[in-house]
């Protein structure tokens, strides 16, 4: 994940390790010791602080993100064909895991201020066949979710809250990933809450979705050799469980640190003629990613190569949306059929804002405001 090649890259994975590295060789050396490589009790530990984190029930840790969110659908009940909303503007894991398990994608559009799925998005997409939406909380933002959970209750659909880059954000002062019916997150090292490889987790109120869950993600087996279901194999192991409980204790202070330097940018870039991140006032926002919305495709890629050749990385979240992915060329969307996503696919430019110090924030908004003067 680290460029050697920038003085600022975009994540810089090391950092993970090095701001506490002798409380996580600590944490690493007696799981070593210990030799309870899978389902040792750090597994176990890191539920039980994640689930009062969140103030949810039960939190069942998993292999990766992706598993996470079929964990989820898997233990919903649905059956082939059955329709599950998804947001088109979102990474493609929402979408592949929808299919993947044999249902059908059905893609909306989001709001252009802050790249979420709106009720009303939402709405548009509902028939006799909807089961289920998937609601990303994208960037850290929360999604407007009273309105999403009363047009749920309507119509008697599931929402899965997709936390991925998420995890630690508000919605009204609650956690999100706790208001739908089941949350799902990632602990891939760029995430809020990180580890040092994969890892994933499924949380939710309902114990016995819960029980199930537990289950599908163990080979479907309550008791050994004993199978209820048929299930995956998805853990997340000791080691990474281990690492978990020692980041779970740094996150709100990395949050608060990123909100502070996404302030930073707000004032060092608010009087140049492109979008800054719009803050709902519902919402803390956490900022896995700070993004801001150039003019066009032309002027973003411009300021990227910019910035590149001032040694500066960034990254575009998201280059293409999914209903216009050759994986899902077969459901028959076309461009024009959602023009906020599309639209955004060619202004979206994210700046590095993990790990960074004011030293190099300073660096990035000098560059910017240079690029724009002359633009």
């Amino acid at each position: 994940m680290l460029d050697f090649k920038v003085k600022v890259p975009f994540f810089d994975a090391t950092q993970l390790y090095s701001a506490n590295k002798a409380e996580l060789d600590g944490v690493i050396q007696k799981v070593l010791s210990d030799g309870a490589y899978i389902n040792g009790p750090e597994v176990g530990q890191f539920a039980n602080q994640l689930a009062d984190y969140l103030n949810i029930n039960q939190v069942i840790p998993c292999g990766n993100g992706t598993d996470a969110l079929c964990l989820a659908l898997m233990a919903l009940g649905l059956n082939h064909g059955d329709e599950v909303i998804v947001p088109t503007f979102n990474f493609i894991a929402a979408a592949e895991a929808v299919s993947f398990l044999g249902l059908t994608p059905v893609f909306a559009d989001v709001s252009p201020e802050d790249f979420n799925i709106t009720a009303k998005n939402i709405e548009e997409k509902i028939t006799t066949r909807t089961k289920a939406v998937i609601v990303v909380h994208l960037f850290g933002a929360a999604a407007d979710m009273d309105p999403i959970m009363a047009l749920a209750n309507k119509h008697q659909i599931f929402v899965i809250e997709d936390v991925a880059q998420a995890l630690g954000s508000e919605y009204n002062g609650e956690k999100l990933g706790t208001f739908g019916t089941i949350g799902c997150t990632s602990f891939f090292p760029t995430k809020n809450l990180a580890c040092f490889g994969d890892g994933g987790a499924v949380f939710t109120r309902d114990q016995s979705l819960a029980n199930k869950i537990k289950m599908l993600a163990n080979h479907g087996q309550q008791k050994k050799y004993d199978h209820q279901y048929v299930g995956v194999n998805s853990r997340l192991d000791t080691l990474q469980a281990a690492i978990l409980c020692h980041q779970l204790t740094q996150l709100e202070v990395n949050i608060d640190r990123k909100i502070a330097l996404a302030q930073h940018y707000n004032e060092g870039l608010k009087s140049l003629n492109i979008d800054i991140p719009v803050k709902r006032e519902y919402t803390k926002h956490s900022f896995n990613q700070y993004c801001i919305l150039l003019k066009n495709s032309e002027q973003r890629d411009q300021l990227k190569a910019y910035l590149a050749d001032h040694d500066i990385a960034t990254m575009i979240y998201y280059s293409q949306p999914n209903h216009l992915q050759q994986a899902f060329s077969s459901l028959g969307y076309k461009v024009g059929d959602f023009p906020v996503a599309e639209d955004l696919c060619g202004k979206v430019l994210a700046l590095p804002i993990a790990h960074l110090s004011i030293a190099q924030q300073d660096d990035i908004i000098t560059h910017i405001n240079a690029f724009c003067a002359n633009a």
